[in-house]
């Protein structure tokens, strides 16, 4: 035991104890019964961990300890999310590059020192390259940063979203949705991001004001102008038909007969559906392909021709789409949207079909979670899996698989089912992106040069991972690619979260160790935070319900966000976001996941440094209470003192009630009652033993077993939560690590709780009235009155409490006449 016990420091010397050791390793010789699998969230590798990061984390890892301590096995992995569009913007940013697939692969190729304004464009595999190099740095970082705030994953078990075993698990799990008819190839109209240039899902959507105006145009009917209000006025050349309400009797006659464009001259049919709004603009509306999501649902229920006019870049494409002449279309292409939508009002106040001027209004559009334009939708042939948006009989199967799962906290549920019973088609899974998992797909070429995506040629699994781009299928020759008669690779990688759902497989090495997966899978816990339901979790339950016909989980603890002072989200944008390695270096790791620990599943908390100076102003009080404690003369006594016998029982009652909440998920309950009964144990029962604990006889090696035992204790109940500075006072007089040893489970014995109560509320009341009289804690008293209903429970107690309170002459009586249960009367001096 040291002189001097600190807090300084015993990071560094623990992390390094505890993988030398070998403390959190997972023993996978235990059966499945004896074993708690955990699903880690693999945190995204191209940004910075924040403190909401170490908030969710130290739940998770709370509840591995625990489950450790009662015995359990833990399946506790880390991953890195290492795939996707993030790290492929961060590899721009950090290098200055661009990926261009048309470019051959230069060995040679090293990135500009300082990044100019122009990207330098590189090949395909240059790029993956420079996206593997940037990510093997951010990892370490984030390695230590976990180790720094004290998980007790098992580094063993690391894996990365991109490495071959996890692309080989991707892989494996396409090709058998495939086969099984849950993964389809279709050309239809996508959400599009034109600065990423790629395929959106409707998982990744948001909302977002943004500035408009309404355009008042006529078109030509039979009987005169035809007027419409559209935000869009520059989709008029995609205009395919006009449509209104059946009921709506301003156009009854109308229905069933066609109008022509303006500018464009071309005849479109005004059809009935009930979508259309009667109190909205005119109440007739122009139906594009696409300018919305309602367009897409008109279009296919209505069976209409399209008129593509957007390209993927997001500009006007350069030729008038089929049916449109080239005047004045030739006005529009190459442009913008915004310079489109520009010049055609412009046109249009010229021919006189604009009424009015344009009316400026504000209106949700949808964007992709990361982009900063607005999505477009286009047509693509991408890659989808159902997913029950379009099967009413799998929607509601993976309604009721919901119900299966235990939701921690239940509420949680309700993100759930909102979110399937709102999805309005399959999930998209393929990307036009680089960095990412390729689908192993190849087309034969046709005589013409043309792939056929009716004809997949596919690898077997035992050729797994595979990259298209760059391996060649069964039978074929490097060659014969993009030839007539050879072969061609599907271009896309698939959206990382098509791989992320997959992590209890990618984790328990699913088809490559089936011994180590029989024992982890199904997994018993998903923690994670709740705006990720409708994507995380969801597709997990999506895949897991197709191959296995089961739950990835038993269990999901849904943790909320960190909010700033003021109460709102932190995140980058906002520049309020704080970053935890400053307040770990300042407060230390223990007082940090003291903080986190305080913020119960499922409940946005605010960020509060005060919180912090508490967490570490206890792991400074349990250094100097153990040093107190183990400097009493070790004892084999036995605890016989009534107020000893208390304070276990006591103690006894504390350690069911957190070992209850853990159990429950609920781990701000059970620190609250460690936490609790510490604070009092150190306020008043060591200020109650200390005279006697200072004494020889029975009586001293009473309080010293008693002691010792309550140490033992709450250093297990602590462990959990301040892992470091429990592990160092256990490891002043206890063998191996407090997070090997079992969970507390303490006999209640003989002893009532009521006795240290009583006494405690007593030496309170004398404190209080030295403190009053501005006199020292060790004053005399020279008489001591207590009046008490259950007067008993204070004489067990009367020669601690005259010996805290330095009591002279003490008194007792029953106190039932006054009416209260208990009165004290100091006279001090």
């Amino acid at each position: 035991m040291p002189q001097k016990p600190t807090l300084d420091g015993l990071e560094q010397v623990w992390v390094r104890r505890w993988e030398d050791e070998g403390v959190y390793r997972f023993d996978r010789s235990k059966p499945r019964e004896q074993v708690f699998a955990i699903d880690t969230p693999p945190p995204t590798v191209s940004g910075a961990l924040h403190m909401g990061h170490v908030f969710s984390y130290t739940h998770t890892d709370i509840m591995a300890r625990y489950q450790r301590m009662i015995g359990k096995s833990v399946f506790y992995p880390i991953g890195w999310d290492d795939n996707g569009l993030p790290t492929e913007r961060r590899v721009q940013n950090v290098y200055g590059v661009r990926c261009d697939p048309s470019l051959p692969y230069d060995p040679e190729f090293v990135p500009p020192d300082k990044p100019g304004k122009r990207e330098v464009p590189i090949s395909r595999r240059n790029f993956v390259e420079l996206c593997h190099k940037l990510t093997a740095v951010d990892e370490q970082a984030f390695e230590e940063m976990w180790r720094r705030v004290g998980l007790s994953i098992d580094w063993k078990l690391l894996y990365t979203t991109i490495s071959d075993e996890s692309r080989a698990v991707s892989q494996r799990a396409f090709l058998r949705n495939l086969l099984r008819g849950e993964a389809y190839l279709a050309e239809a109209p996508t959400l599009w991001d034109v600065t990423y240039r790629t395929a959106v899902a409707q998982a990744e959507l948001e909302d977002r004001e943004w500035p408009g105006a309404f355009h008042r145009v006529s078109f030509y009917g039979e009987k005169g102008p035809v007027w419409i209000e559209t935000t869009r006025p520059e989709l008029i050349p995609a205009c395919v038909a006009l449509v209104a309400h059946p009921d709506d009797e301003r156009y009854q006659e109308l229905i069933g007969t066609s109008v022509l464009t303006p500018l464009f001259g071309v005849e479109v049919p005004v059809l009935a559906h009930r979508l259309a709004e009667p109190d909205k603009g005119t109440g007739i509306a122009m139906i594009c392909t696409f300018g919305d999501v309602t367009d897409v649902t008109w279009w296919r229920e209505l069976q209409l021709p399209t008129r593509p006019v957007i390209g993927w870049d997001g500009r006007m494409l350069p030729e008038p789409p089929e049916g449109v002449e080239e005047e004045p279309y030739k006005e529009l292409a190459g442009k913008t949207v915004h310079s489109a939508r520009e010049r055609i009002v412009e046109l249009l106040r010229e021919a006189g079909d604009l009424d009015g001027e344009p009316r400026p209004v504000s209106r949700a559009v949808k964007f992709y979670e990361r982009g900063d334009k607005p999505l477009e939708i286009v047509t693509t042939r991408q890659w989808y899996i159902r997913n029950g948006g379009r099967d009413e009989e799998l929607r509601q199967r993976l309604l009721e698989r919901g119900g299966e799962l235990g939701w921690h906290p239940p509420h949680m549920k309700v993100r759930y089912d909102n979110w399937v019973e709102g999805l309005n088609g399959d999930w998209l899974i393929s990307r036009q992106r680089f960095f990412g998992v390729p689908f192993p797909v190849w087309y034969p070429v046709d005589d013409s040069g043309q792939p056929r995506h009716d004809a997949p040629i596919l690898p077997t699994e035992d050729m797994l991972p595979v990259d298209p781009s760059s391996d060649v299928p069964p039978g074929y020759t490097e060659e014969q690619r993009g030839v007539p008669g050879g072969f061609a690779a599907d271009p896309d990688v698939m959206d990382t979260w098509a791989t992320s759902s997959l992590t209890p497989q990618i984790a328990g090495r699913w088809g490559s160790d089936d011994d180590l997966f029989r024992r982890v899978f199904p997994a018993d816990l998903r923690p994670q935070s709740h705006e990720i339901i409708r994507t995380w979790l969801f597709s997990t339950v999506v895949r897991s319900h197709a191959e296995f016909g089961t739950l990835p989980w038993s269990d999901v603890a849904i943790s909320g966000w960190v909010l700033d002072p003021d109460r709102k989200k932190m995140s980058k944008s906002k520049g309020n976001v704080v970053t935890p390695l400053a307040l770990l270096d300042q407060h230390g790791s223990d007082a940090v996941r003291y903080w986190a620990a305080s913020g119960r599943y499922g409940v946005d908390t605010a960020f509060d440094a005060g919180q912090l100076k508490i967490g570490r102003r206890l792991a400074i009080k349990i250094l100097n209470a153990s040093k107190f404690v183990l400097s009493m003369a070790e004892s084999d006594g036995e605890v016989t003192e009534p107020l000893d016998l208390a304070m276990l029982a006591a103690l006894s009652d504390v350690a069911r009630e957190a070992g209850e909440a853990l159990a429950g998920y609920d781990h701000t309950r059970a620190l609250e009652a460690v936490e609790r009964f510490f604070w009092a144990f150190c306020d008043d029962y060591l200020e109650l033993v200390k005279a006697r604990a200072y004494e020889t006889g029975p009586a001293a090696a009473s309080a010293h077993a008693a002691l010792r035992q309550a140490l033992d204790v709450l250093l297990r109940l602590f462990a959990p939560f301040l892992p470091f500075v429990t592990e160092e006072v256990w490891s002043w007089w206890q063998e191996g690590s407090v997070h090997r040893a079992s969970w507390p489970e303490l006999e209640r014995g003989a002893g009532d709780p009521a006795v240290l109560t009583v006494a405690s509320d007593v030496l309170r009341q004398v404190r209080k009235a030295k403190s009053e009289a501005k006199l020292s804690m060790r004053a005399e008293v020279s008489r001591l009155t207590v009046w008490a209903s259950d007067a008993e429970l204070v004489r067990l107690a009367q020669d601690d409490l005259c010996a805290a309170g330095n009591v002279e002459e003490f008194v007792l009586d029953r106190g039932e006449e006054l009416g209260e249960e208990l009165k004290v009367e100091v006279a001090l001096g």
